[in-house]
C-alpha cells in the first residue's frame, strides 16, 4: 500500500475554511484513499461545529471532506498503541494534549504520516512518529 497521510484537526480546519490554496493543491494531487482522518479528529471537528452553532458553510465543507476521505476507527489496536506511545513520550518528558496524543498514536498504529501544523508535534522524536508539516 502507498503511504497514507492522516490529517490532524488543524489541517482539516484550514481545508474547511478554504483559505489555503497550497494545502488544497497538495491534497488534490494525492490519490484517493491516501489521505485519511482519525475518528478522534472527526470528533474534535464535530465538537467545534456544535460550539459554533453548526454554520452551514463549515458543515458543508466538512461533509465534502468526508466524501473524499476515509475516517479510520479508533479501535483496540490503536488503544494498545496509545498506551505504549504515551509511556514512551512521557519517559522523554514529552506531554501533548489528550487529543493530540490519541491522534498521533492513531497515525503510528496505522503507519501513516501525521500531517499537522501544530508545533507541539515537533517535539516527538522522528523515530516515534512520521510527521509532515503542510
Amino acid at each position: 500500500m502507498s503511504q497514507r497521510f492522516m490529517l490532524d484537526t488543524n489541517v482539516v480546519s484550514h481545508i474547511m475554511q478554504g483559505r489555503d490554496d497550497g494545502l488544497l493543491s497538495k491534497l488534490s494531487r494525492l490519490p484517493v484513499g491516501q489521505a485519511v482522518l482519525s475518528s478522534v479528529t472527526l470528533a474534535e471537528l464535530e465538537y467545534g461545529l456544535h460550539r459554533k452553532g453548526q454554520p452551514d458553510r463549515l458543515k458543508n465543507a466538512l461533509d465534502q471532506i468526508l466524501l473524499r476521505m476515509d475516517v479510520l476507527p479508533w479501535d483496540q489496536d490503536v488503544a494498545k498503541c496509545y498506551g505504549a506511545f504515551c509511556v514512551t513520550l512521557e519517559a522523554k518528558g514529552i506531554n501533548l494534549s489528550d487529543f493530540d496524543m490519541m491522534i498521533a498514536a492513531h497515525a503510528v498504529a496505522v503507519n501513516a504520516t501525521l500531517v499537522s501544523r501544530d508545533k507541539a508535534f515537533a517535539q516527538v522524536p522522528k523515530q516515534s512518529l512520521k510527521l509532515a508539516i503542510w
